[in-house]
């Protein structure tokens, strides 16, 4: 592996593990402006941006290595969060952090399986497709585990987050196609290898 290969797997694992991390702290926050405090929390804004790094990833690296971020940022990112914000006197913060760690594994290893199959679309096609069918499932996954048959609106929190993460993933877009100039796409020469 070369070094700048190794340097960028670095940073997007470093990323990753940030972003959930900060994302599983978020989400326990609704948002208070504008009667949004039953459907949103501010943690829809920040996990969508975890979608980019696995596509970032899958689009230098192929799925083999992306998958390798997403195992990396599940272990920090778990860690992270059950070490930082997950208090185990409360039951809906060890559900939270549950909830956090199954769907963003599912949804994350979802999203490398959809955006490989769709990877020689037009260059948009793979990150909203891929980032749709992977927030679906995260969102759905992650509020019913965290907040189902408890006081939470859960339903509406998840709509509106979920509406949130398609207008982010809309949003990510615009980075994803400025950064694939500086990445590359030469996931068809590493796809075959892995790092050690």
């Amino acid at each position: 592996m070369i070094k700048s290969d190794l340097k960028l797997f670095s940073i997007l694992s470093f990323f990753m593990a940030t972003m959930v991390a900060l994302s599983n702290f978020l989400v326990q926050f609704p948002v208070n402006y504008f009667g949004m405090q039953e459907i949103l929390t501010y943690g829809a804004f920040s996990y969508p941006v975890t979608f980019l790094i696995t596509d970032l990833a899958n689009r230098r690296f192929g799925k083999i290595i992306a998958t390798k971020i997403v195992y990396i940022g599940f272990i920090l990112g778990v860690f992270l969060t059950l070490y930082f914000s997950t208090n185990f006197s409360d039951l809906i913060a060890i559900r939270i952090a549950i909830g956090s760690g199954t769907a963003f594994l599912v949804a994350q290893l979802l999203d490398v399986q959809v955006f490989d199959k769709l990877r020689k679309k037009i260059w948009f096609i793979a990150p909203l497709v891929s980032s749709f069918v992977g927030s679906l499932i995260d969102t759905f996954l992650f509020f019913f585990i965290a907040f189902y048959n408890t006081d939470t609106p859960w339903v509406t929190l998840a709509a509106g987050d979920f509406t949130v993460k398609i207008f982010m993933a809309l949003v990510m877009l615009i980075p994803f196609r400025l950064l694939l100039g500086k990445i590359g796409d030469v996931a068809k020469y590493v796809d075959k290898r892995s790092f050690t």
